[in-house]
């Protein structure tokens, strides 16, 4: 299939921080989804065969290669989780995780993701799981008035060290989910996105909504691909 560049270029990037009203809600799934990497940047589609709604690009904020994990398929079509949201938590319900469809000719080098990770918020507990093993960590989670979302699934979308959050020793993992309370909880310009990271206080409800892991946890974390499932449960 081929798309027409100025189509590509004229939609909005779906990126951690957009607002894309076209794309659409993924529920909760803990299926092990399938990694992928983008040929270019690549349109989304509302529907198979539908209407262009954004374009997600080749390469992410971070000037690396963008990860892509595909969830279903129909035909040559493939439905893709995205990394942005589809509306804010101030104007009414607002997913934690959406999705898209894009043509399979614009992902290429398939990669199997046989490890996910389980997130518990009632027994704050983070447990990464794979055919061959299973190991769980005490995490701290967010606040009654900043919760964690639960009830979906999302995936690790990046990593990467951040000063300005002293984070310098043990990297950010970024996933793909966002705050469904708030727009943005910790006061930035995250997008109210749900990281994965380091805090010497790490239990009970006491973030803005991202879990906070152990320095064991980092780094079990940091072990896995970039593309595996996050699911976290109430």
């Amino acid at each position: 299939m081929i798309i027409a560049l100025a189509l590509v270029a004229a939609l909005p990037i779906a990126q951690y921080n957009a607002v894309i009203p076209g794309l659409q809600a993924w529920p909760f799934s803990a299926s092990a989804g399938t990694a992928y990497s983008l040929i270019d940047d690549a349109p989304l589609f509302d529907a198979p065969g539908g209407t262009a709604v954004a374009t997600l690009p080749e390469h992410d904020f971070l000037g690396e290669n963008t990860v892509v994990v595909a969830v279903d398929r129909v035909g040559d079509w493939v439905r893709v989780l995205t990394p942005a949201r589809q509306a804010l938590p101030s104007a009414g319900p607002a997913a934690a995780q959406t999705s898209a469809w894009m043509p399979r000719s614009s992902l290429s080098r398939p990669v199997a993701l046989e490890t996910r990770i389980m997130i518990s918020v009632s027994q704050g507990t983070l447990t990464i799981e794979s055919p061959e093993s299973s190991r769980s960590f005490t995490v701290g989670v967010g606040t009654r008035d900043d919760p964690t979302p639960t009830g979906v699934t999302g995936y690790l979308q990046a990593r990467y060290f951040d000063a300005s959050q002293r984070q310098s020793n043990h990297p950010v993992q970024l996933t793909s989910l966002h705050s469904t309370a708030a727009d943005e909880p910790f006061g930035g310009s995250d997008g109210g996105l749900i990281g994965l990271h380091y805090e010497k206080e790490a239990t009970g409800a006491v973030s803005h909504g991202c879990v906070r892991l152990g320095a064991a946890a980092v780094a079990a974390v940091n072990a896995v691909p970039l593309g595996t499932l996050v699911t976290i449960t109430p």
